[in-house]
């Protein structure tokens, strides 16, 4: 990991705090955006425990699937960064690709094509914001 996940010095608009952390893109980095992505849910869950089980593990699962497509289709570094919104969180994964994530095929025992349908079933909403660099991709997900 190129950086420490840290809470944000700012509250964000809505008065919630930011944790935010910066990998070099290597696969390892994959697990370590899982761990940093758990470590703010312990966090939040002492003040605000999710209101079914299952979010805590959807959201660890979604995180692992962006930084997952990161480290396989952007080269590079990304950024990943969580915060507590009014009835859920807000997950943002920005890589260095300027490509939109796209459904692929599943072809079962070659691996892949998944993820991506995943992500969008599991968040409530979904959207990618292509910038000049690259594109965030940001999924809200139940709390």
């Amino acid at each position: 990991m190129s950086t420490e996940p840290r809470w944000g010095d700012k509250p964000s608009p809505d008065g919630t705090q930011v944790y935010e952390a910066t990998f070099d893109g290597r696969l390892e980095d994959v697990t370590d955006a899982r761990l940093t992505a758990e470590t703010f849910l312990v966090r939040l869950a002492r003040t605000v425990p999710p209101s079914a089980c299952e979010h805590w593990d959807d959201i660890l699962l979604v995180v692992a699937e962006l930084a997952a497509n990161a480290v396989q289709y952007a080269p590079g570094p990304f950024r990943l960064s969580l915060r507590r919104t009014f009835d859920g969180v807000h997950v943002t994964l920005g890589d260095t690709s300027t490509e939109p994530p796209a459904p692929r095929s599943f072809r079962p025992g070659k691996g892949g094509g998944i993820g991506w349908y995943l992500i969008q079933t599991l968040g409530e909403q979904v959207s990618v914001v292509v910038r000049e660099d690259g594109k965030d991709v940001h999924v809200f997900l139940p709390w």
